[in-house]
């Protein structure tokens, strides 16, 4: 760390950071859902966990409602990121003109292992947080078979589950809130089955490592993202435990701590981060608002190059649309259209929405 001086000196930002690939995916669904369809166009739930990216939304005049039974029939319809139950997406399909499911194919991943592990007679114990949506939808997915843990209190209270038992978690768990978890869980029943891959969503572990990395180094961290987003506190989280006495988290560059000339009220070097939902115009702009004396610095630990692309039948929409619109301006109709989006950040495509 550097001696402090009254002026934010250096700014270390943790790579990789912000938008992960699920959220990515999501937000450039929803981006073409809103030019494809004459609106309003309705979200289940929000669409990924961070207030600036709704808003950015409602204002283009997405709807984002809690009950499938608030959209009226024949309007289009988008399903978050964060998994939806079977019985929510089997109603949105009868209601909705055009569906699209925006889940993240990781966590579609323990949707399907929950299913598989109910049909071969286990009970499942599955990590996660009360209340969070991809809890509340992963549960649904097999409600008789499956008891909810979220600390070791709460597996020493389970009942004799038989035989058979599997262990699986939400995948945006920090990786300490899990392994002391599991290790109880293992305990209890030693035989218990575990995925071959885990359940931990490689961007949420990806980032923790960048904070384990770029908490020691600095005097004060940014952590940059929406208080309903649980990778984001645990990126808060994580950075006091890696040994970081001032931690702030921030929606935006709104929230940070000011003096009465509007400068920045922290001073020597400061690390920034993004959670997985949080766009990267919001990072750039606390930059800005801290103003380092001398510049910026990236502590990069791994580099991510994951893409999920767009849900089959949205990908199908476009490339219709992409044909007829080549067909009526006098050329011939083009085959394999696609969005192009993966050379689109989504933070672009929101940027570019305003």
């Amino acid at each position: 760390m550097s001696e402090s001086s009254g002026t934010v000196e250096r700014v270390i930002l943790a790579e990789p950071r912000g938008f992960c690939a699920g959220v990515e995916m999501a937000i450039k669904a929803l981006t073409w859902m809103v030019r494809s369809f004459e609106g309003p166009v309705f979200c289940y739930h929000e669409i990924v966990h961070n207030r600036v990216v709704v808003d950015r939304f409602e204002a283009l005049g997405v709807v984002f409602v809690d009950d499938i039974d608030d959209v009226p029939e024949g309007r289009p319809i988008m399903l978050s990121a964060h998994g939806t139950a079977p019985a929510v997406v089997d109603a949105a399909r009868r209601r909705g003109s055009f569906v699209v499911d925006a889940v993240c194919p990781l966590v579609t991943k323990v949707h399907h292992e929950v299913r598989s592990r109910a049909e071969k007679g286990y009970t499942i114990v599955y990590i996660g947080h009360d209340g969070h949506e991809e809890a509340v939808g992963t549960m649904a997915v097999a409600p008789e078979a499956i008891h909810r843990v979220e600390h070791v209190a709460d597996v020493e209270a389970l009942p004799d589950l038989g035989e058979h038992v599997a262990l699986l978690a939400q995948t945006t768990l920090s990786h300490r809130d899990w392994a002391a978890v599991a290790e109880a869980a293992h305990a209890r029943f030693p035989e218990i089955w575990t995925p071959g891959r885990s359940d931990l969503c490689f961007a949420t572990t990806n980032r923790q490592a960048a904070m384990v990395e770029l908490a020691p180094r600095c005097d004060a961290i940014v952590v940059i993202g929406s208080a309903n987003s649980s990778n984001t506190l645990a990126l808060e989280r994580l950075a006091r435990e890696s040994g970081c006495a001032t931690v702030l988290r921030v929606n935006s560059v709104d929230d940070l701590p000011r003096r009465a000339d509007g400068s920045a009220d922290l001073m020597g070097t400061i690390g920034v981060t993004a959670g997985a939902s949080a766009p990267e115009e919001l990072v750039a702009e606390v930059i800005a608002a801290l103003n380092p004396t001398n510049g910026t610095e990236t502590l990069r630990v791994v580099d991510e190059d994951e893409y999920f692309p767009p849900p089959r039948n949205l990908r199908d929409l476009i490339a219709a649309v992409d044909r007829f619109a080549s067909f009526g301006l006098g050329g011939p109709p083009t085959r394999g259209a696609t969005t192009g989006d993966r050379d689109v950040p989504a933070s672009d495509a929101l940027a570019a929405l305003r």
